[in-house]
């Protein structure tokens, strides 16, 4: 990344602070990290950015959810990992790019009740019915945070990397401009098939 790239100063939003970057190589390539404090949310984040994004049309991003158990873990009961590092990779090679790292586990139930959702999935049910038997919704994440972390990075409009229509509408409901949505599609394995089915079938995820 250049040395010279026009860099956010510490900002503060309604959800999100910048509090600290700094440069970070990686295996995917070289990144400049980014991290927040989001009161709205009581927690910590980060954005990963390459190359000249300030002021910027159509930066490809990718919202990425935490998933401890696949990102971490490496767990085959998701796809998180392989669309994690499919972003970095895809990002660290294009000229920019952001992945926004939102803290968000389990789909916002949290990784408690997430690992009760597996055990309700292990019993045959599929990933809505288990939040449901849990008391939740199917999906509790909102969008806010990713878009204040998105101003606060100063870009104009995005290229979405996501399958979930739900992002894209999170974005513009805050404010974000999404001029496309890119495709993020992974490969399915025996473990994470019936998980992937629900996603297309029962929350509308635009997956083959």
């Amino acid at each position: 990344m250049s040395k010279s790239a026009a860099r956010p100063t510490l900002a503060t939003t309604r959800s999100a602070t910048l509090r600290a970057e700094a440069k970070l190589p990686t295996r995917f390539g070289d990144f400049r990290i980014y991290a927040f404090d989001c009161p709205l949310e009581g927690v910590e984040t980060c954005a990963l950015v390459r190359g000249e994004i300030r002021g910027a049309e159509a930066v490809p991003v990718r919202l990425h959810s935490e998933c401890f158990t696949g990102d971490i873990m490496g767990s085959l009961r998701c796809d998180c990992r392989d669309q994690l590092e499919a972003a970095l990779q895809a990002v660290g090679e294009a000229e920019q790019g952001i992945i926004v790292y939102l803290r968000q586990e389990g789909r916002g139930i949290g990784l408690v009740n997430k690992i009760r959702a597996y055990a309700l999935q292990d019993q045959g049910l599929d990933t809505v019915a288990a939040n449901h038997a849990l008391g939740f919704e199917d999906d509790l994440r909102t969008y806010e945070v990713a878009a204040d972390i998105l101003r606060i990075l100063g870009v104009r409009s995005v290229s979405l990397m996501s399958n979930n229509p739900k992002k894209r509408e999170g974005l513009l409901d805050n404010g974000i401009a999404v001029v496309e949505r890119i495709p993020h599609i992974m490969e399915a394995n025996e473990h994470n098939r019936f998980y992937l089915e629900t996603k297309r079938n029962r929350s509308g995820h635009l997956l083959p």
